[in-house]
């Protein structure tokens, strides 16, 4: 059995997500960057809540599926999720994670803390979407991430991406709408953030994958220090192509995955493109159930 552990990021935070997340964790989190996390619906319109609460929550599942002694073959976060998957493949440290989570929020915030954010269209080819865009013809908008081939996001000022989802549903969309990302995340917008990573990263000691790591800005599997640090520095100002990433971890002969908290949304989309693979969601079984199925599977397998 060959098992892929999915990381998502931003956007499925819910109020009392980290209810069960042990509170030496929490505790961590206030040592180590001065923040109490509330845990509530005001919490969760601020993105430094936001990314730290989603981490630590990711921390604590790495750990409960480490103490059940499941380990990974193939790791791939969405966003912030790269780091809970560089905890996962040993490259990180939990403190590290912590640190440098907040160090990117905190930057995220404070390039562009209002009138920015990011959308997302469904139904429409990202050929389709950059025309859109085009059309617009307005400053600071982008074209991001790719999470299914009629799954397009779109980064920057939130009025620039309103006009092109209003122009998105009159061309078919299926959806268009703003996602709860309050940043314009994954785009050249970020390169500030992305300079402050580059500095903070030269006094993290690293260390080498034990797993295969899928890259956010091309999708591709590797297993060196340097490629997995240049993925967690130049996160923010690349588009994440999710898409290309699982079909990569398919031809890397996946057959499981297993999708951290919070939420379900790559599970669902990965059901769609690979019928035939097993997934868990820890968002909607509890551990037990996850160990239970786990071993089952590999029994089958075996």
């Amino acid at each position: 059995m060959r098992t892929l552990w999915i990381f998502p990021g931003q956007g499925g935070q819910r109020p009392g997500m980290l209810k069960d997340v042990p509170q030496d964790l929490k505790l961590k989190v206030k040592e180590l960057t001065g923040m109490e996390l509330t845990d509530d619906g005001v919490a969760y319109q601020d993105s430094i809540q936001i990314q730290l609460g989603i981490l630590i929550l990711q921390l604590f599942n790495v750990r409960q599926l480490t103490q059940i002694k499941e380990k990974p073959e193939v790791v791939a976060g969405h966003s912030l999720g790269i780091f809970g998957a560089a905890v996962a493949a040993g490259v990180l440290s939990e403190d590290d994670a912590i640190k440098i989570v907040f160090l990117r929020s905190t930057k995220m915030k404070e390039a562009y803390p209002v009138g920015y954010g990011m959308g997302a269209i469904v139904g429409l080819t990202r050929k389709e979407v950059t025309a859109l865009v085009k059309q617009v013809n307005a400053p600071d908008i982008y074209v991001s991430n790719q999470n299914s081939e009629l799954q397009t996001a779109l980064s920057g000022s939130l009025d620039g991406i309103n006009k092109v989802l209003d122009l998105a549903k009159e061309n078919g969309a299926q959806k268009a709408l703003i996602l709860k990302v309050p940043n314009p995340s994954h785009s050249p917008l970020m390169q500030s953030a992305a300079d402050a990573l580059k500095e903070a990263f030269k006094t993290i000691e690293l260390h080498r994958p034990t797993c295969t790591y899928l890259t956010n800005y091309n999708g591709h599997a590797v297993h060196t220090v340097d490629e997995i640090k240049k993925d967690m520095i130049n996160n923010l100002i690349y588009p994440v192509y999710w898409d290309t990433m699982m079909s990569v971890a398919s031809e890397l002969g996946i057959d499981t995955t297993v999708e951290l908290e919070p939420g379900h949304a790559f599970t669902r989309l990965i059901h769609t493109k690979f019928p035939d693979l097993r997934n868990i969601t820890m968002s909607e079984m509890g551990i037990d159930d996850t160990e239970f199925l786990l071993k089952k599977w590999r029994k089958i397998n075996d």
